[in-house]
């Protein structure tokens, strides 16, 4: 390690950036970039419902805090380090800052005037109005005062002076940079006020239809919380701080266990170094600089608001009961196979024995299909065993509380929680707490390895012996995130997929060099090779003609496996590849990929199946696989991942289905383009694919299902 530091510190300075047509690959940080633009792109069309954009705005906010947070935050240690080494895309890390920041500036302001010149005018349109103090009544004003009365016990004013020195700034919260002043003495002095993160960010004025910043309302009286001194000025300011959490092998041995490792990393996260301060745009260039002083910033880590910071608090108003404003609601539907009559109960077991059953959520109901599978086996006396892996879930997740029933009736229940899951950890160590109190076998995921597989087994005792019923999925296992996120399950009990989870739920919580499955692909142990042999058998030869690729992920970065559709092109394979974050392969270059397709779908759900399809189905049969992998370093290096071929035949044709309406869309669809920017795709049939894939499950499910929803 020694060396690799000392060689890192010797590395010469990196060339200019390269000419992009030189370069076979993008950059990472630039594309991830590029997903937001096509997120903020949804909040400034003018043809979505209202509340949808104030959704999207709220989406790009979040998304960006969060890339500040962890990839700047990331680019900005490597600079720390002196770490010159230039990305496979030519940018050294220096100038990646320097191509993120002149990127965001120009989207930040699109954020900025899409909120406050598209969305506040048509809110209020709509009678939805966000107010200005300086607007309100006398009558509006006295209400406020109530509001302040109630909210000033909470506030804390932190004066900066010889005795008082500059206070912390916790990561995300919204602060008023205030200027005081003696009249006594003329003295003048800098306060620090927190607006605090557990309040609403908006006040409801009493008409139900009028809303103002809080940030305004503590504004408006600072003179109570500076009684006798001149406000000179106040302005609000934010600071992003980086978040990343590592947990080293040396910190686990140290805190003896891996729990109270990333409690410790939690802790310790708190106080991360600021990566970002936001300001609004009237801040004073002595406040300004102030700031940017005492939180050890440069210039290029400020960024000018020109209207109200942490848009991420939109999210507030999109909970308006204002359903004229958003998307009809959709009801997800039952599966045929899982449907009950009027005086039945479904059963999960017996429907799967019948047959493999493909869920695809949001359209097919999560409540009545995985969740329903974890409930009857935490009720079914024959169920001997349930284990499961847990990466992300909700604060009031049924599927946690099944398996706390099951492990109270004395089943036999195991559950991987991955302590690590980034953003959610400390949600995740309140989960594993309760489930060993109830008596779970709980595992705290591999050091060094994320388990971010979607796998559960259940172990039944039946009339002819013991049989195990599988769910292999590509997202998690949230109801809440089933609803907004597109993803893909496959519910079985075929005996080598059971066989399988059997011998991974034995690797994740046991001692086992296992390497080799009968069905599932793993990571990190052979997915990128098997992926990229995949690949590269469509290349024909022989007299065979080459096949077709056809993958739907949602990142590319993975420069192996781009090297290898690559490899592809060239012999003539047809790769169409649906992308909907980050991508790194450069499609359309004659010579290199002039056979490649890149797409992105963005829309109402998050895009987040994974489905790999290979062959054109005249040679051979498509193979075709789903699972929990994207293509990058670090789920085919440093993450558990599962993919499970998809064998069923007609499961196929629901599979192909959703990849021909992928990339036959004209509504939600983005290109990427040979000079690596991405363009709306034209507007010519009309094919919303999400929109389709509605109409198609309310299709499949039984009519009285559908008199039921209505």
């Amino acid at each position: 390690m020694a060396r690799q530091l000392e060689e890192l510190i010797e590395a010469p300075a990196a060339a200019p950036p390269p000419d992009v047509g030189e370069v076979p690959y993008l950059n990472r940080e630039l594309s991830l970039l590029d997903f937001q633009e096509r997120v903020l792109a949804l909040a400034e069309d003018t043809g979505l419902p209202l509340l949808e954009r104030a959704k999207f705005l709220a989406i790009f906010a979040g998304n960006v805090d969060e890339f500040f947070q962890v990839r700047v935050a990331g680019l900005k240690d490597q600079v720390a380090a002196r770490v010159a080494t230039p990305s496979p895309d030519g940018l050294t890390p220096a100038q990646q800052l320097a191509a993120i920041r002149d990127k965001l500036t120009g989207l930040v302001a699109r954020h900025n005037r899409a909120f406050v010149d598209g969305v506040v005018p048509a809110l209020s349109d709509a009678g939805i109005r966000l107010s200005e103090w300086a607007s309100l009544d006398d009558d509006d004003k006295k209400h406020v005062d109530g509001v302040f009365d109630d909210i000033f016990p909470v506030l804390t004013p932190l004066a900066v002076d010889p005795g008082h020195p500059f206070p912390y700034i916790s990561n995300l919260s919204l602060n008023l940079a205030v200027m005081v002043r003696d009249p006594v003495t003329g003295e003048r002095r800098f306060a620090r006020v927190k607006v605090p993160p557990l309040l609403p960010r908006f006040v409801v004025m009493p008409d139900g239809e009028r809303f103002i910043p809080l940030e305004q309302v503590i504004a408006a009286h600072l003179g109570a919380l500076f009684p006798g001194m001149e406000i000179e000025s106040h302005h609000p300011f934010r600071v992003t701080r980086n978040t990343d959490l590592t947990v080293q092998a040396d910190d686990q041995e140290e805190a003896d266990d891996l729990l109270a490792a990333v409690e410790m990393e939690l802790r310790q996260r708190r106080f991360g170094q600021a990566v970002r301060l936001e300001v609004d745009a009237g801040m004073s260039g002595e406040t300004r600089d102030l700031l940017e002083r005492e939180l050890d910033l440069e210039p290029d880590d400020v960024y000018v608001v020109d209207g109200p910071l942490g848009l991420d608090g939109l999210w507030a108003l999109y909970d308006l009961d204002r359903p004229d404003l958003k998307d009809e609601p959709w009801q997800p539907v039952t599966p045929p196979a899982l449907e009950a009559g009027p005086d039945e109960k479904a059963d999960v077991f017996g429907a799967v024995r019948a047959g493999d059953i493909l869920v695809h959520h949001p359209y097919d109901s999560f409540t009545t299909t995985v969740e329903a599978f974890v409930r009857q086996a935490a009720a079914d006396p024959n169920v001997l065993a349930i284990k499961q892996t847990l990466y992300r879930t909700s604060g009031d997740s049924p599927i946690v509380k099944a398996l706390i029933r099951a492990a109270e009736r004395g089943k036999q229940v195991s559950a991987l929680v991955e302590l690590k899951a980034r953003f959610d950890e400390q949600a995740n160590i309140a989960w594993a707490r309760a489930l060993e109190e109830a008596g779970v076998h709980v595992v705290y995921g591999l050091v060094g390895f994320k388990t971010h597989s979607k796998t559960l087994l259940v172990v039944r005792q039946e009339g002819d012996g013991m049989r195990r019923y599988c769910h292999v999925g590509t997202g998690n296992y949230n109801p809440r995130t089933a609803r907004m996120y597109e993803d893909l399950g496959l519910l079985s009990c075929d005996e080598d997929l059971g066989a399988d989870l059997t011998d991974l739920f034995n690797f994740l919580t046991g001692y086992s060099r296992q390497h080799d499955f009968r069905r599932l692909l793993l990571a990190p142990t052979q997915l990128r090779a098997r992926i990229v042999s995949m690949i590269d058998h469509e290349h024909g030869g022989d007299g065979a003609p080459p096949g077709r690729i056809r993958i739907k992920v949602n990142s590319l970065v993975d420069q192996a496996v781009i090297d290898a559709l690559y490899r592809a092109s060239a012999a003539g394979v047809q790769v169409d590849l649906v992308v909907r974050g980050m991508c790194c392969l450069r499609p359309g270059v004659p010579g290199l990929s002039e056979n490649i397709r890149v797409r992105s779908i963005v829309g109402r759900y998050l895009e987040h199946s994974r489905i790999f399809a290979f062959g054109d189905g005249e040679r051979a049969p498509v193979r075709y696989l789903i699972g929990s992998a994207d293509l990058m370093p670090r789920n085919l290096d440093n993450r558990i991942e599962a993919l499970v071929p998809v064998e069923d035949p007609a499961l196929q044709d629901r599979l192909r289905e959703v990849l021909d309406v992928a990339l036959a869309d004209d509504v939600l669809a983005w290109e990427l383009g040979r000079d690596g920017r991405w363009t709306k795709v034209p507007t010519a049939e009309g094919v919303n694919c999400q929109a389709v894939l509605q109409e198609r499950a309310r299709g499949r499910a039984r009519p009285r299902r559908d008199a039921d929803d209505r």
